[in-house]
Parts: structure tokens; C-alpha cells; sequence
């Protein structure tokens, strides 16, 4: 007889929003911009002047930079790492040896101690030579244990650990399961306290990314709760090499082929009480945390990918010819290569601008790390696409067949590859949708949310009704008119204000936009997820648009291409523009509701004749594999890189 399958706990809708929302950081002592803007007030004062490092940090990353890129330049072999699907020991030795491991953490423990501004330049650079090293890296400080511990470990934690990890030790990050993704409240690895020292942890972890070379583990596991036991989600640090871990299998991917990601079993792992990262029940809001800023590391990497993309189609479009010029000077393609441009601008410009306001730390930047994980992940995908569409059928031919016929190894379509999987781990386009959605209407649902929550009490109402008239009564005023109605206003961004004053218009009117679906739908606002989502790009656009002229004006300003960067600001801005104004269009004439009873169908069987004429090469199998406790029964994978 088989060993029953540990399953995630049963839990209802509502309880999964609760412990999601639980977790949520809730207060805001900091001005956002982004929160602003979804608010109809264009802070452009929290932006511009563009934020600036100090010398110190500048001479301190330009010098490992510089390190970095002779380093890559002569020791990193993208091209054998995809072949191979693996990155070589000595490659994993040398970041090692140069300071890589540490680039986040404080020097007083042997960290290299860079800014964020210049930790994601560092993975824009490494990320353009091999996406699956810079993904290496990123899980290791952005996710891993450094950067939790930064937050919320004890000193001796720090002692302890952060050493290691700066020098030698890979760190990985472990919260999802076979049967959890992103939704939490059914994380089924528990620990169990044993006596007051130690935790005994029992579960199965998917999509381990650094799991199968891991030294040091950040992992999630639920703490029942009992006497003297808070329980709830609990964060720990543990040793990769403790016994009862077995890391199952090396999981291989569509891109990112030298990815160490895995799956890992804990059988009856006893962890210290010491290594537990903060309170029990605080595991959840310690990794959103956590992500606030780690999620920059993405974008970074979409960044650098989108000036690949524009370096090959500038030196390609210029040397292909069809019907006696060059492909650049056919229109067809030449707007590919001006969206390319133009976003590859913006994009850097977003990383930029929330990367130095992080380092600044004067502004709370939850929602602009997540937009900028957004939009940089769909719009570097879009440009990889535009890419192999202007490389033609050598866009579709591997690097190692164009090597082997004579001609240059562009990696195009492995690019496309490589960047899928930015829409999906970190939190998929869907799941952001949903969180900067509700980050955005936190103002809202802070003076009216007990309006429409069905469990309160008539009294607990007519207080919330009482707030938000007073809130409103002052709020909706505002929306009416602003500087973007004035001619003159921003005037110091030249031909840019135009835009700048199309931001604060657009800013009011999503505002005014997001006030009318919440007074129409009231409680079931949360199910119109279409609804949100374009509410959410409309931001990441107007967003983006801002930190592009931002970005614009600084260059013009200290005689650093401003002309060319205005002119790339202008581009993108009016590209942007367009694109709002189908998103606008779409808020209320879209097939929503169409779309629902199509599924309804789909779900119901009712258009399976359409399914035939088809065989499905689908292998046999359950569509979730079971995880029954006890020790492994398969090969350790696990590999030390020393």
C-alpha cells in the first residue's frame, strides 16, 4: 500500500484573502508615487529632481562593474552553459572569488556592499551573457537569505550566516509546493516544534531555484499552533546539507537551461529555534517584505535583455537588404526597431528611478518595485519577439546551427525562451495584477472597506459611511481639474511636458475611473479581475512614461545624450499613449462577460466535439504529483559547488 499523500490544508476563498491579506504590509509611512498616481495626484516632486547616488557608491560600483565585465568577458561561456545545461563549477568559483555572492551585503561581513542602482546593473551585465548565471545570483541575494536576514534577522543570525553567504555559500528560496503556488493559505510543509530548540520540518518544495546547489535554504513552512505556540507561516534558515533533505530531482525548462531548480523533500529535518527568522505566523509578510525590493532584480534583467535586443537590430536591419535597401528603411520594420528603442530607454529608466529611490529610502516603493516587475517582464518579452521577427527565420535557427553554416550566432530565439519565464516566477502577470490592484485601492478600502464587507456589523457601516464621506467630500474635487490642463506646466522638460501634463491628466482620470467600478460593483470589485488588470497596465504605463522623461531631463541636464534620450522619452511616450488609450477604451467595452460564459462552457464540457481530429502526445501521469510523507525514495541530486 502506498503512503497517503500530504495535502495543503482545506481552506475557503475568504480564508485564503485573509491570511494574504494579513500579510500585506499595512500601513505607509512613507510618500509613494505610485500609490499617488493611482490616487489622481501626480507627485512628480517625489521623482524629479532624478534621485542620485553618492560619489562613494558610484567610484565603488563603476570599479566592480568594471571587474565584472573583464570577467564575463573571458570566463563566462553563455553559449557552453546553454549547450550543457548547467553552469560550470569554475564559472560559479570566479563570481565567487570576485565578491558576486556578496554584492547586497554590508562589507562588516565581507560584503561588497553596492547600492541597489549598481547590484541590478551588475545583473543587467551578467544576464546579457548567460540569463541562467544572473538568475543564479539574483535567487541568492534578491530571495535568498541574505536579504531577509537584512531585514528581519537577529544579530547573531547575521553573524552567523551572512559571512558565508558573501563569500561562499549559495543561498535558495523555498515556498512553493506541487499543489501550492500563489496561494499560501494552503502551504502544507509543516514544522512542528520539539521541545524549545528545535523544529522538526516534514514537506515536499517545488521549483527550488538555487535548490539543487544550495548551501543555505530560506524556507516556509507552517508551525501548528499549541500551547506557548503562536503557529501560522514561519520563515527559518536551514543547512542545505542537514540530514532528511533530498533534493528529488534537477527540473529542466523551456529556457534558462542552466537553472539549478529543483525539488526538494524534508523528512524529519530538525532545525534550531535559533535559525527561525522572526516571530511564528510572520513567514509570509517577512517574504513580501523581502520582495519589495528584490523584485527589482527582474527588470534589471529585462532591461539589459532590451539592449541586446536593440544592439542586433540596429547591426542586423542595417546589413540585411530587401529590395535595394536596407530592411531598417522599410517601415514594416523600421517601427519594430523604434518600439525596441524606445522601450528598451523606458525600461532602464524604470529600474533607474526605483532602484536609487530603494537606496534613498525616503519613499515606501511596494508598488513601483512591482510595477516594475510587470512591465519590465511583458515588455522585454515583447521585445525578444519583435527581435526574431526582424532576424526572420534566423530569429527561429539556433545560435549553434547559424555557428555551423558560417554565420554569426545571434541567440535570438534563445532569448524568447530565456524571458518567458519572467511573466510567471517572482509573481506571475496575473498575480501582480491582483496585488498592485489592491495596494492601489488601499486608500479606498481604508475608509469604505467595512461599507462592503458583508460581515460587519450595521454600526461598524454607518462608521465606515461616515469616513468616507468626509474622505471623499475632499477627494473627488480634486479630480476635476490640475497642472495637465495648464499650457505652461512643466515647462522646464521642453517638448517632454506635453507629456508629463498627459500623465497627470490620465493620472485623474483612472482615478476617477477606479472610484466609478467601486461604487458600481462594491464587494465583488475583487472578482473583476480583467477590470483591475487594465487598470494596473494603465498605471505601469503612466508610470513608465514618467520615469522616461525623468530619465530624459537628468541626461539633458549633465550633457549625457539629452538630445538623443528626448528624443527617445518622446517616442516611447507617444507609443504609450496608444496603448492607454485601448486600455481606457477596454475598461467598459470589453467581452468579459462573454469570456465567463465561454468558460462556464468550456468547464461544463459543452464544446468538447471541438477537441476532436486532434491526439494529445501528453505523457500519462497525474496533472499534480502526490507527495506522501516519510524519507525520500530517489537519488540525492543535490550538488556542492566548492
Amino acid at each position: 500500500m502506498s503512503a497517503p499523500t500530504q495535502r495543503p490544508p482545506k481552506v475557503t476563498e475568504r480564508e485564503a484573502r485573509q491570511v494574504a491579506e494579513a500579510a500585506r504590509q499595512q500601513d505607509w509611512h512613507k510618500p509613494s508615487f505610485a500609490k499617488e498616481l493611482f490616487l489622481g495626484r501626480f507627485r512628480l516632486d517625489l521623482i524629479h529632481p532624478h534621485p542620485m547616488p553618492a560619489d562613494e557608491d558610484v567610484r565603488r560600483g563603476e570599479a566592480f562593474l568594471a571587474k565584472l565585465r573583464a570577467f564575463c568577458e573571458t570566463r563566462v561561456d553563455g553559449a557552453r552553459i546553454e549547450r550543457e545545461a548547467r553552469i560550470p563549477d569554475e564559472t560559479v568559483t570566479g563570481l565567487k572569488e570576485l565578491g558576486a555572492l556578496g554584492m547586497k551585503i554590508d562589507p562588516k561581513y565581507g560584503g561588497l556592499g553596492l547600492t541597489q542602482l549598481y547590484y541590478n546593473r551588475a545583473l543587467a551585465l551578467v544576464g546579457s551573457v548567460s540569463p541562467a548565471l544572473g538568475a543564479l545570483l539574483s535567487a541568492h541575494q534578491s530571495i535568498g537569505v541574505p536579504q531577509p536576514l537584512k531585514l528581519f534577522g537577529t544579530q547573531e543570525q547575521k553573524d552567523a550566516f551572512l559571512p558565508r553567504l558573501a563569500r561562499s555559500d549559495i543561498s535558495a528560496f523555498l515556498l512553493t509546493e506541487p499543489d501550492v503556488g500563489s496561494d499560501p493559505a494552503r502551504l502544507a510543509t509543516t514544522a512542528v516544534p520539539d521541545g524549545d530548540d528545535t523544529y522538526v520540518l516534514d514537506g515536499v518544495k517545488l521549483w527550488t531555484t538555487n535548490g539543487v546547489v544550495a548551501d543555505l535554504l530560506v524556507v516556509m513552512a507552517r508551525v501548528p499552533a499549541s500551547e506557548g505556540h503562536r503557529g501560522g507561516i514561519t520563515a527559518f534558515v536551514v543547512e542545505g546539507d542537514s540530514p532528511g533533505i533530498t533534493v528529488e530531482h534537477r527540473n529542466a525548462f523551456m529556457g534558462l537551461r542552466g537553472l539549478e531548480n529543483g525539488v526538494t523533500r524534508f523528512h524529519q529535518v530538525r532545525v534550531p529555534a535559533a535559525n527561525r527568522i522572526g516571530p511564528e505566523g510572520s513567514g509570509l509578510k517577512i517574504a513580501l517584505t523581502t520582495l519589495n525590493t528584490g523584485r527589482l532584480s527582474l527588470p534589471a534583467a529585462c532591461a539589459g535583455a532590451g539592449k541586446w535586443c536593440l544592439k542586433i537590430s540596429r547591426e542586423w536591419a542595417a546589413e540585411r537588404e530587401q529590395w535595394g535597401k536596407p530592411v531598417a528603411r522599410h517601415e514594416a520594420v523600421g517601427t519594430k526597431i523604434s518600439f525596441i528603442a524606445a522601450t528598451a530607454f523606458a525600461l532602464e529608466a524604470v529600474v533607474d528611478l526605483a532602484s536609487q529611490m530603494a537606496d534613498e529610502d525616503r519613499n515606501d516603493i511596494r508598488i513601483e518595485a512591482a510595477l516594475a516587475k510587470l512591465y519590465g517582464s511583458e515588455m522585454a518579452w515583447r521585445m525578444a519577439d519583435e527581435l526574431v521577427q526582424i532576424r526572420g527565420g534566423r530569429g527561429y535557427e539556433t545560435a549553434d546551427s547559424l555557428a555551423a553554416r558560417g554565420e554569426r550566432a545571434v541567440p535570438a530565439e534563445q532569448l524568447l525562451r530565456d524571458l518567458r519565464i519572467n511573466r510567471i516566477f517572482e509573481g506571475s502577470t496575473e498575480i501582480m495584477h491582483l496585488l498592485i490592484a489592491r495596494e492601489a485601492v488601499d486608500a479606498h478600502l481604508a475608509v469604505a472597506g467595512d461599507i462592503i464587507d458583508p460581515d460587519k456589523a450595521l454600526a461598524d457601516k454607518a462608521k465606515a459611511g461616515a469616513r468616507a464621506g468626509g474622505f471623499y467630500a475632499r477627494w473627488l474635487p480634486r479630480l476635476v481639474a490640475g497642472q495637465g490642463q495648464l499650457p505652461g506646466a512643466y515647462a522646464e522638460f521642453g517638448e517632454l511636458a506635453t507629456h508629463l501634463r498627459y500623465v497627470e491628466r490620465t493620472s485623474r482620470k483612472l482615478a476617477r475611473s477606479t472610484f466609478y467600478a467601486m461604487s458600481r460593483w462594491q464587494g465583488k470589485m475583487e472578482l473583476k479581475q480583467a477590470f483591475l488588470g487594465r487598470i494596473v497596465d494603465i498605471g505601469a504605463e503612466l508610470f513608465a512614461m514618467s520615469a522616461a522623461c525623468v530619465r530624459a531631463e537628468l541626461l539633458r541636464t549633465t550633457g549625457e545624450h539629452g538630445r538623443e534620450a528626448h528624443q527617445l522619452a518622446d517616442a516611447f511616450c507617444r507609443q504609450a499613449r496608444l496603448r492607454v488609450a485601448e486600455l481606457f477604451g477596454r475598461l467598459w467595452d470589453n467581452t468579459d462577460d462573454l469570456d465567463r460564459k465561454v468558460v462556464d462552457g468550456v468547464l461544463a464540457g459543452s464544446y468538447t466535439w471541438l477537441e476532436e481530429g486532434i491526439l494529445d502526445p501528453s505523457g500519462d501521469g497525474p496533472w499534480i504529483a502526490g507527495t506522501p510523507p516519510g524519507p525520500s525514495e530517489r537519488e540525492n541530486v543535490h550538488r556542492k559547488i566548492p
